[in-house]
């Protein structure tokens, strides 16, 4: 029996109870995914974020082919609105790689930046076959630093990372156990910069402590809420039910709600240049195992205190290959395809995987 499919099945079981057990603009995203320089060997993490790193380290990923996102009928490469490109399965000798949350990509699609939810960054090049992706080149994993240069993590409870945004060299990063958000400016030291605490609504600061900011999305020039950073809790709820989320600067802040519906929690958001933002969301079950949707919301719609709402393009469950996803973004390819990336957070653990999907949307 394969591996893939001994974990397949015990997930089912325990899904069945068997078992106990902004969008940023195109062009400014590629000024904070330059490459970084190399770097030295990692010294052993401590307290609670156990698999953080406290220092630079070049790391080496391997992947493994996802031939068809639907195992059952290898065919089929249409599921909503989304056509199935590619996507692997990545491991790591080295331990602390896993558990991302975000990801954000250069206007080609090549050079990213990513983050574990272990106050971790994660950088380097996804290598293409033609369309399809083939493996990760050059990747580090840093320590994220706070004002003094030493790695947030000192701090209790520093570590939950789990948004991410980027604006030119500026990148925003939400810390959801400790409801706090950090801006890097990666044009003082890539990933070595130092972060810089920014206020927050108060209403932000209340948040659940694992509930709260789980995606951001910077709204750029040409788009309604220019100069905005868009921030959705995972799970905050406003006395009606719905999801709380807030509009942080530009020129009219406040909080807003997104409709929830059928138990579904944010996992991340990106923003197109149709000025649609995609609400990549998840739920899980016993009875029903992991399922994931990607909603579509018009920027125009979002206003403070608006309830906004919009159709799903696309919906999964454990038939499909899915893990955990938690971060979503796109690009656009040379040939005006529109691409989204979908990353999984293992949750460090072995029952789960650290997936890299693409998809190209086609309505």
């Amino acid at each position: 029996m394969s591996t893939r499919t001994s974990r397949r099945q015990f997930l089912s079981r325990a899904a069945a109870g068997v078992s106990v057990l902004s969008l940023p603009n195109f062009a400014q995203a590629q000024l904070a995914t330059e490459s970084p320089p190399k770097s030295a060997p990692p010294k052993s993490a401590a307290g609670i974020a156990e698999h953080a790193v406290t220092e630079p380290v070049a790391i080496e990923v391997n992947a493994r082919p996802i031939p068809a996102f639907e195992p059952r009928d290898r065919t089929r490469t249409r599921f909503g609105s989304l056509d199935y490109r590619s996507g692997l399965v990545l491991t790591s000798p080295h331990r602390g790689f896993g558990g991302l949350s975000g990801i954000r990509l250069d206007a080609k699609g090549e050079r990213f930046i990513a983050i574990s939810d272990q106050a971790t960054w994660f950088t380097g090049r996804i290598r293409y076959a033609g369309r399809e992706m083939v493996g990760l080149d050059d990747v580090e994993a840093s320590p994220m630093l706070n004002a003094d240069g030493r790695p947030i993590t000192e701090k209790r409870y520093w570590y939950d990372s789990e948004s991410l945004a980027l604006d030119g060299t500026f990148v925003y990063v939400g810390l959801e156990r400790v409801n706090q958000l950090l801006r890097y400016d990666f044009s003082k030291g890539f990933t070595r910069s130092r972060g810089e605490v920014l206020p927050l609504p108060p209403a932000a600061r209340k948040l659940p402590s694992n509930k709260g900011l789980e995606a951001l999305v910077v709204v750029p020039k040409g788009q309604p809420l220019a100069g905005t950073l868009i921030a959705l809790s995972e799970r905050g709820l406003d006395p009606a039910g719905n999801l709380i989320a807030f509009l942080i600067g530009g020129p009219s802040p406040g909080q807003f709600s997104i409709r929830r519906t059928e138990n579904f929690d944010v996992s991340d958001a990106v923003l197109l240049p149709s000025g649609e933002l995609l609400v990549l969301e998840r739920k899980f079950s016993w009875f029903t195992g992991v399922n994931i949707r990607i909603r579509a919301i018009p920027l125009k719609s979002i206003a403070p205190n608006a309830l906004v709402d919009g159709p799903a393009l696309f919906a999964a469950d454990l038939g499909h290959e899915i893990d955990n996803m938690e971060g979503i973004d796109a690009h656009v390819t040379a040939d005006g395809e529109t691409v989204l990336t979908l990353v999984s957070d293992d949750n460090f653990s072995m029952l789960q995987r650290t997936i890299l999907l693409q998809f190209t949307l086609v309505e």
